[in-house]
């Protein structure tokens, strides 16, 4: 197994990431605290809205830690209404035009799809979004650093040279990597062309499987079979959602599945350079409460993804046909 000679490279680009967010706002609850309103009332009795688009676990530990992050604020009295639009977008627009009627104090979107269906839904009412990549793109929000609307949030934006580069580690002779996404999800499609861009001048080719819900993943894994010597799982919505196909796939043909998070990985992927969403999911929740308490949007820029970790799953490793190196091991914080 070769030896992890440009992890540390990785590392840094990973550190201009995490400065680079600093810059614009990016951080924890210190930099909502700033701005929070002194005379707020925690104890009042608050309604939020939460929308999701799927059941996975890394979607629900956003959600765990979004709560989380409000009662470490001392909002004791929080009434949630969470809905989940099971990855379909028609019941994510009903959700989001339920919400617009409710009179919310706050409404949290969690993932691109539902997000944009509770931005095009309300204008008023204050948003904050989580697992959301490219908030610009999707259209969520025109300047990160300044929001001039109703809405701000939490990108999950994940540095995919890192991710590529950990392929390289887990599989050396890899030339080409298969990626399983949701072409009608932005997020994906976004961090498939990163991918892709980077990949070109790695020496790594990659090859599309597309699944337009969870039922399909499996069939987008198997057409991997015989093409590809690893599979990449970002962090699509879709496939994330039916990860246990796709590592079933992997498992039966020695084909490495690499993850774009850590919960991926405790559920069975080998290895994924990552954060975790319930950290995510707290940066939105103190959001929230600085909103709740009286900030202004305007004055909370968007943050990015922070605490990026190296989490290796041994056995899952083994029944994929690889070997994790001494060197990874002693890399990772995360071991499952």
């Amino acid at each position: 197994m070769r030896r992890l000679r440009k992890l540390g490279a990785a590392v840094a680009l990973v550190a201009l990431v995490a400065a680079l967010g600093a810059a614009a706002g990016c951080g924890d609850s210190d930099t909502a605290s700033d701005t929070e309103s002194a005379a707020a009332d925690t104890t009042k009795a608050y309604k939020i809205g939460i929308t999701q688009i799927v059941t996975h676990p890394a979607l629900d530990a956003a959600v765990s830690g979004f709560k989380a992050a409000l009662a470490e604020k001392g909002f004791t009295n929080i009434t949630y209404d969470d809905q989940n639009a099971q990855g379909d977008m028609a019941t994510a627009s009903s959700i989001a035009q339920k919400f617009a009627g409710a009179g919310l104090d706050l409404i949290l979107g969690v993932a691109t799809p539902t997000a944009q269906a509770v931005v095009k839904a309300d204008q008023t009412t204050p948003i904050v979004f989580t697992a959301v990549t490219d908030p610009v793109g999707a259209g969520l929000i025109a300047d990160p650093e300044a929001p001039s609307a109703n809405v701000t949030g939490v990108s999950d934006m994940l540095p995919v040279e890192p991710h590529l580069e950990l392929i390289k580690q887990v599989v050396p002779d890899a030339k080409t990597v298969g990626v399983i996404y949701n072409a009608g999800e932005a997020n994906s499609v976004f961090l498939i062309e990163a991918e892709k861009e980077a990949a070109s001048g790695m020496g790594l080719e990659i090859v599309e499987a597309t699944a337009s819900n969870s039922s399909e993943v499996q069939a987008a894994a198997e057409s991997l079979v015989g093409r590809v010597d690893a599979i990449s799982v970002l962090t699509d919505n879709t496939a994330v959602s039916a990860l246990e196909s796709i590592i079933k796939v992997g498992e039966q043909n020695g084909i490495p599945v690499i993850a774009g998070d850590t919960d991926s990985v405790k559920r069975g992927a080998v290895a994924a350079y990552a954060f975790d969403y319930e950290d995510l999911g707290k940066q939105a929740g103190y959001q929230a409460a600085a909103i709740l308490m009286g900030t202004p949007i305007k004055d909370i820029p968007v943050e990015y993804a922070e605490n990026l970790q190296l989490s290796i799953n041994e056995k899952a490793a083994s029944r994929m046909g690889v070997t994790i190196s001494e060197d990874l091991k002693k890399q990772a914080q995360n071991s499952f």
